[in-house]
């Protein structure tokens, strides 16, 4: 029996059988690179653009539905749909600096863990600040104009999806305390934010309107709310989100693994990755020694391990993938899936970890970054 250790910070990954490789000296240059290139950013927030066709103030976030178009037959009407493909003449501005903070935030803080250099995590400090506390600049703790539809409605639950990109925020926030420049008070007032922003997720029609969807909206909505429960402590949440994780997201797994809902769509290679990313992040933020979502399964065996054991021949070998191509951005997917990195630990995976390891670490593709995509997952083991 072979025994491999792969050592990274907060992280030893102890796996019998089979080998994996994986070149931690290339992971730790290649995250030292992004944070280099990230020192130079400014915080940019919600506060920095502002489209007309917000309902909202200055500090509201606002975004337009990817997949709604000018009608030809009526051009200064209502919107109409064509699912898959993404209007770039809607307002996006608020998701792309979301998007860069969750670029940002990571790779500052994975640098700071791997290095204890102060300069790191202050960089990072300004971008919280910024985000959650200046009264400047800060964004309000809630989502009512989110994936606006011009014509149709200033805001929908669909849109708490786009938030999705601070849970890898959460993530490093937590590997931000103690840091020189982060103080308590800055933690307190920070955890207050997300502790409002929770607050709204779980009691506002919105969210239990996408807590309530039956695809990968509801999926996200888990997560997020696990991600932010976990970071301002709240475990009466944590158990809500364990069981309706059980009774509820993997009742929308079929029995071979896959995801109908994901299936369905007009991009179903990079909707189903999706959603396994997500319910691979939800049971890596979840689960205990006593209560393991990676090996929770129905009495029929749907759970994680099918879920993985599904979709990672279709990772390994895409052109094996049984249905058609991805509307847009085909081409772009698979990228390096954390859900291979944290199911090939959490269930003593190696092949999942050499696949992980082989496949493409960044890109510069605004789908993929729109997409949840775990950049720095060493930030992900405690």
């Amino acid at each position: 029996m072979i025994r491999v250790a792969l050592v990274v910070p907060g992280l030893l990954l102890c796996l019998s059988a089979g080998t994996a490789q994986i070149d931690t000296s290339r992971e730790r240059t290649r995250v030292l690179a992004a944070a280099d290139r990230y020192m130079k950013d400014a915080p940019v927030t919600v506060t920095a653009a502002h489209s007309p066709r917000s309902a909202g103030g200055p500090h509201d976030y606002f975004s337009e539905g990817d997949y709604w178009w000018p009608d030809p037959q009526n051009p200064n009407g209502p919107y109409i749909q064509k699912d898959g493909l993404s209007n770039p003449g809607n307002f996006n501005d608020h998701r792309r600096a979301l998007m860069r903070l969750s670029v940002q935030m990571p790779a500052l803080v994975a640098a700071y863990t791997l290095t204890k250099d102060p300069k790191y995590a202050g960089q990072a400090a300004r971008h919280v600040r910024a985000w959650f506390i200046s009264r400047a600049t800060r964004m309000n703790p809630s989502l009512r104009y989110a994936q606006a539809i011009h014509g149709r409605v200033t805001g929908r639950g669909t849109g708490i999806i786009d938030t999705i990109h601070l849970v890898e925020v959460v993530r490093a926030l937590e590997q931000l305390e103690g840091a020189r420049g982060w103080s308590h008070d800055d933690d307190a007032e920070v955890q207050r934010w997300f502790a409002d922003y929770l607050e709204w997720l779980t009691t506002d029609q919105y969210g239990k309107d996408e807590r309530d969807a039956t695809n990968n909206h509801a999926t996200c909505w888990v997560m997020q709310v696990a991600a932010f429960a976990r970071y301002t402590g709240n475990e009466p949440v944590m158990r809500d989100c364990r069981t309706r994780f059980k009774t509820v997201l993997l009742q929308q797994m079929a029995p071979d693994g896959s995801f109908p809902r994901e299936l369905a769509r007009t991009k179903p290679y990079g909707y189903s990755l999706f959603n396994l990313e997500a319910m691979a992040a939800i049971c890596q933020i979840l689960s205990t020694p006593e209560d393991d979502l990676w090996t929770f399964e129905l009495p029929d065996g749907r759970g994680m391990r099918k879920a993985m054991a599904y979709m990672a021949p279709f990772i390994r070998n895409k052109a094996s993938w049984p249905k058609p191509p991805d509307v847009m951005y085909d081409a772009n997917w698979p990228m390096r899936q954390a859900s291979l990195l944290f199911a090939g630990v959490a269930l003593k995976e190696p092949s999942y970890l050499d696949l992980w390891s082989s496949l493409p670490a960044d890109s510069d593709v605004e789908e993929v970054v729109r997409n949840f995509f775990i950049r720095q997952p060493l930030l992900w083991f405690d």
